[in-house]
C-alpha cells in the first residue's frame, strides 16, 4: 500500500473538524452515566493502550495503520447511528461511551504510526496544519450552528440541538471515511507475463 497525500490531508481535516463539531455535544449525552463508569473506562484503556504498544512491533506498518484506522472511523460513525437510533438514554450513553473508549485505545498507536507512514517532514508539517485547522473549522463550525438554531430557528433546547447535529455528523463521517479510503492504494504486483 502506498499514500495518497492529497486524499489524506483531506482526511485529517474532515476528521477534526469532526472532533471540533461534536466536543461539546458529548457532556450532555453522557449525563445518564454514573462517575463510576469513567473510572472503569479510564483503567480500561489504560491496559489496552498498554496491550497495543506491546504489538507495535507487528502494527507499525502502513498496512494495520489504514485498517485500524478504518475500524476506529467505522466505529465514530456507528457511535453517532447508535445515538439517532437511541437518543437520550443511558444504553445509547453507555454505547456511545464504550465506542469512543474503543477510539481512544488507538490514539497512541495512530499518531505513531501517522509519523512513520508520511515519514516527509514538510508532509508532517501539512498533516499537522489540517489537524489545526480542521478542529478550528469544526470549533467555528458548531458555535455557527448552534447559533443559528437559536436565533434562526428558535431551537434552544440544547437536546434537540445535538439530535440534529448527530444527523450532520453522520453525513460528516461518511466524508471522513470517504477520504480515508482513498488515502491508501495498493500497489499492484508484475507478474511475468
Amino acid at each position: 500500500m502506498r499514500l495518497n497525500t492529497k486524499s489524506f490531508l483531506w482526511y485529517k481535516l474532515f476528521n477534526s473538524s469532526f472532533t471540533g463539531l461534536s466536543i461539546g455535544m458529548l457532556f450532555t449525552i453522557y449525563d445518564p452515566l454514573d462517575p463510576l463508569v469513567y473510572s472503569a473506562g479510564g483503567i480500561f484503556l489504560a491496559i489496552a493502550m498498554l496491550i497495543i504498544a506491546k504489538f507495535y512491533d507487528k502494527l507499525l506498518n502502513i498496512k494495520s495503520f489504514y485498517y485500524i484506522s478504518l475500524m476506529v472511523e467505522l466505529m465514530m460513525l456507528f457511535t453517532v447511528i447508535i445515538f439517532v437510533l437511541l437518543q437520550f438514554s443511558l444504553v445509547s450513553a453507555l454505547l456511545i461511551y464504550i465506542g469512543y473508549q474503543f477510539t481512544f485505545t488507538f490514539g497512541g498507536y495512530l499518531v505513531r504510526a501517522e509519523t512513520l507512514v508520511a515519514q516527509d517532514k514538510e508532509l508532517l508539517g501539512e498533516i499537522d496544519f489540517n489537524k489545526q485547522l480542521g478542529y478550528l473549522l469544526g470549533l467555528a463550525a458548531s458555535f455557527l450552528f448552534y447559533e443559528t438554531l437559536k436565533v434562526g430557528f428558535e431551537i434552544v433546547e440544547p437536546k434537540i440541538q445535538i439530535s440534529i447535529l448527530n444527523y450532520v455528523l453522520i453525513v460528516l463521517q461518511c466524508f471522513i471515511i470517504f477520504f480515508l479510503i482513498r488515502s491508501f492504494s495498493r500497489i499492484e504486483k508484475r507478474g511475468a507475463a
